[in-house]
């Protein structure tokens, strides 16, 4: 598995061409949940002064996502904001304070993030969830693996009742939760 990121970590990071150019700042994310994965990015200039472009990026179009910039062919392949934003899925996607419920209903928490796998898959492999006492007696934010059946409404989010026993407290640790969360649910 490659390396974990949170989405709102990727806010700011710079796009860079292969050769080396950048050539913007990833603004927003935009995901598709049912899906689970990242269907692309608002973009924003570089600089201090430089503010929201009239383009996107489609996740298709991405070379790589790594642990300091988006790497992409070329600036060519930027596309009309609302190319991606304006696309069904995305709608979909608004997860961000939404109720993290399992599918036998117990409320667990609130989404408070999400847990995206760098490299050239963009899926979306866990929720940052601020818990309640049914998950966390002391009101963490806890790492929640996301079931290969999700289940996004725009009003909640479903995870699996067996997504509860995989939690972890960090970002470093939750990849081999997730790992033993998707192993587990191979072997049932």
């Amino acid at each position: 598995m490659n390396t974990l990121v949170l989405a709102s970590e990727l806010s700011g990071r710079v796009v860079v061409t292969l050769g080396g150019e950048a050539v913007a700042q990833i603004k927003d994310v935009v995901f598709d949940g049912p899906a689970g994965r990242i269907t692309g990015f608002t973009l924003s200039g570089r600089g201090l002064l430089a503010g929201p472009l009239k383009q996107s990026l489609s996740f298709s179009h991405v070379h790589a996502v790594g642990p300091s910039a988006v790497m992409i062919v070329s600036q060519a392949l930027f596309e009309d904001r609302d190319a991606v934003v304006g696309r069904g899925e995305a709608d979909r996607g608004r997860v961000l304070g939404a109720p993290v419920l399992t599918e036998e209903g117990t409320d667990i928490g609130t989404v408070a993030d999400v847990v995206i796998e760098t490299g050239t898959s963009g899926r979306v492999v866990g929720f940052e969830v601020a818990a309640n006492d049914k998950l966390d007696h002391r009101h963490r934010k806890v790492f929640v693996p996301r079931g290969q059946s999700l289940a996004v409404s725009g009003q909640a989010l479903v995870v699996p009742a067996q997504a509860q026993r995989f939690v972890a407290d960090d970002l470093p640790s939750f990849a081999a939760q997730v790992e033993a969360f998707l192993t587990h649910m191979r072997h049932r």
